[in-house]
């Protein structure tokens, strides 16, 4: 079965305006080179003084895949889509040693000496400053870059759909990392070629929960 391909990508407000959770995938396989722009995008997303504390793991294999499922309340979306991407959470990042961010962006001219300098003491005390709220920052991190998953998806011709329906034990053991007490399952996320189409339920009005400087002040647009 040949990969399908979109020729034109979307830009970014269509979109968010045309994407959907997609229950049901083709199982048309995803072109290798537009997997890996997927990935470039899903890792382009912001981090916390970039520290990229997420793990990112692409389930492809039919066994891994039928696991995944099976501790995912047998979700049949993960055992449709060519890929699901279990985006893991690492609370203990910033503790690390972060020399090869350092370097890249030396490299990249992005940060000053004097901006390394400063992380290089700013990020540990805020790490320790978080406590027991490193676990939640691990995991905001984690989604935003799922966020920058799914809109890339979608503008390149891919479906997705967020999954929050999961067993954190057992997706852990299927990736392998029982072994890490620490490690965080922030959101699982299968991409492939949608096989139906899904209308857009609405939105509530703006006014309902948009306000202006304090809740109960709405939005009028």
């Amino acid at each position: 079965m040949n990969p399908i391909t979109q020729t034109q990508p979307l830009d970014v407000p269509s979109a968010i305006a045309k994407r959907r959770s997609i229950k049901t995938f083709k199982t048309d396989p995803i072109a290798p080179e537009l997997l890996k722009q997927l990935v470039e995008l899903t890792v382009a997303a912001p981090s916390s003084f970039n520290i990229q504390d997420w793990q990112i793991i692409l389930v492809q294999d039919e066994a891994q895949k039928a696991a995944l499922s099976a501790a995912s309340w047998n979700q049949q979306q993960i055992v449709q889509a060519p890929v699901t991407f279990v985006f893991a959470a690492n609370p203990n990042a910033g503790e690390q040693d972060l020399t090869p961010i350092f370097e890249r962006a030396t490299e990249t001219g992005a940060w000053s000496e004097g901006t390394i300098n400063y992380f290089k003491t700013a990020v540990p005390q805020f790490q320790a400053g978080l406590g027991d709220k490193r676990r939640e920052y691990a995991i905001k991190d984690a989604i935003i870059a799922a966020t920058h998953l799914v809109l890339a998806a979608e503008s390149l011709g891919l479906s997705t759909c967020f999954m929050n329906g999961w067993i954190e034990d057992q997706v852990k053991q299927v990736i392998g990392a029982e072994d890490n007490p620490d490690l965080a399952i922030a959101v699982l996320v299968p991409v492939g070629y949608a096989a139906e189409p899904r209308l857009n339920p609405g939105r509530l009005p703006l006014s309902s929960n948009v306000s202006v400087d304090r809740i109960g002040n709405p939005y009028a647009g």
